[in-house]
């Protein structure tokens, strides 16, 4: 039975995916509550995109497994039941409340984090259950905590993160008793994993201008929690080619790179260590291996974070080859070694993360037209027949075994790197009869 004492607000028309209708219908043909809820709900209201559905039942795990036997599902939160349909999957969670109490809806909405995610959609009665003036605070354009902020973040710590980056995404102001809670509570962030950390950042880092709720996180000191490294770069100026402090210009540069996993990463730690290289040489700033270092540390950094170790790999490269000097003198040849020093596959990346950074310098100068040329280079280079990885070479490591009697084994690969390297300087060398000869050379000097 429905508690009455839940405001119900009447809608014209709302669309649910067949697949959510019928997870909530077949709860209810089993006898059970279910309903559409949190940010799904908040977005149809808003008139957002969803990209995740969640539905609360007065169902315990076991009798919702029972009704969904034949669905693929799988669990890896606390009693929710993710079920898989397609291309789809929807959070099924039994009815929040108090340990070893039978659980309301209502019961529901009061452990939620936030009122405009406290709402939900009943598909019988075509209504929104809004008990806390969620779709109040969507006007007014604010994140409340529902009831008390303190009791809600003691219950899941990752909320004081979550708080900032809803607001961000949305354009709304924190509450001020919410925001005041966050502040008093940053601390409680060491409580949470890091795994849970580091998804809220990249939600953070992948929407439009990402500056803003870094901002956010420092006055709210949630930042000495998250990344205390780039702390370090507050205040500290640059030499003449920059008009901002490095932590500025970290902002600034996340912000004119595009929207991609590895670029945003990339152009968050890429001179994450150059406070700790700042050299003062002659009365200039200096920072020697910067880019090294600070690859290191996003190595350390991103570990930390449980990042993949594809993903470690991938934005640690970008970092170390990310100071582009490309001189106007550099022959063909160098300009192919550069790719494959880069990697064919992520030089466009680079070259497009670095105009961002130049752009974050403040000051344009000659290094931007000087991209642009190399940009066009390497389009012709890669236009045309070119060589990428040793399997585009003419000849094979069978080949090589053959011709020097050798074992498979290190000597093998090094001679193809040897061929490699031949004909990334000069690609008209790539026949099979080209190849056998540079291969018979090497048993001539053996």
């Amino acid at each position: 039975m429905k508690n009455k004492s839940i405001s119900h607000i009447k809608e014209i028309q709302i669309y649910l995916p067949p697949f959510i209708q019928d997870i909530i219908q077949r709860l209810q043909y089993a006898g059970f509550e279910a309903y559409a809820v949190g940010g799904a709900v908040r977005d149809l209201c808003l008139h957002r995109p969803i990209m995740d559905w969640d539905v609360t039942t007065s169902a315990d795990p076991p009798e919702i497994r029972k009704v969904f036997g034949g669905v693929k599902n799988f669990s890896l939160k606390h009693e929710t039941i993710t079920l898989l349909h397609a291309d789809s999957h929807c959070e099924v969670t039994p009815f929040r409340g108090d340990k070893e109490q039978s659980h309301s809806l209502l019961d529901d909405f009061g452990h939620r984090d936030f009122t405009i995610n406290a709402m939900a959609y009943d598909i019988e009665t075509n209504e929104i259950i809004d008990p806390y003036d969620g779709r109040g605070d969507l006007q007014r354009k604010v994140v409340r905590a529902v009831g008390r902020p303190e009791d809600r973040f003691r219950e899941d710590p990752i909320r004081v993160l979550r708080a900032v980056r809803i607001a961000h995404e949305l354009g709304f102001r924190i509450e001020q008793k919410t925001r005041d809670a966050i502040v008093q509570m940053a601390d409680q962030l060491t409580y949470t994993a890091n795994e849970r950390i580091r998804d809220e950042l990249m939600k953070i880092l992948l929407s439009p201008k990402p500056s803003r709720a870094f901002r956010l996180m420092n006055r709210t000191g949630l930042l000495g929690y998250i990344l205390p490294e780039l702390l370090e770069g507050k205040g500290k100026r640059q030499n003449s080619h920059h008009q901002y402090t490095i932590y500025r210009h970290i902002m600034e540069t996340m912000d004119y790179v595009q929207a991609e996993p590895f670029i945003r990463l990339t152009a968050l730690f890429h001179d994450i260590a150059k406070p700790r290289a700042r050299k003062k040489i002659n009365g200039r700033f200096r920072f020697y291996g910067h880019e090294e270092a600070s690859a290191d540390l996003t190595n350390e950094i991103m570990r930390r974070l449980r990042f993949s170790n594809e993903t470690i790999r991938e934005v640690t490269h970008l970092i170390k080859n990310h100071m582009v000097d490309y001189d106007p003198q550099w022959t063909d040849g160098a300009v192919r070694r550069f790719i494959q020093r880069v990697g064919p596959h992520r030089v466009a990346a680079l070259i497009s993360f670095r105009k961002a950074d130049l752009i974050a310098h403040g000051k344009l100068d000659h290094k931007m037209k000087l991209l642009d040329e190399l940009e066009k280079r390497i389009h012709a280079i890669t236009s045309g027949p070119y060589i990428k990885t040793r399997i585009d070479l003419a000849i094979n490591g069978n080949k090589v075994m053959e011709i020097l009697g050798l074992r498979s084994g290190p000597a093998v690969g090094d001679i193809l790197n040897i061929l490699m390297a031949r004909v990334t300087e000069n690609p008209e060398d790539n026949t099979e009869e080209a190849l056998i000869n540079m291969v018979r050379e090497f048993k001539n000097h053996a």
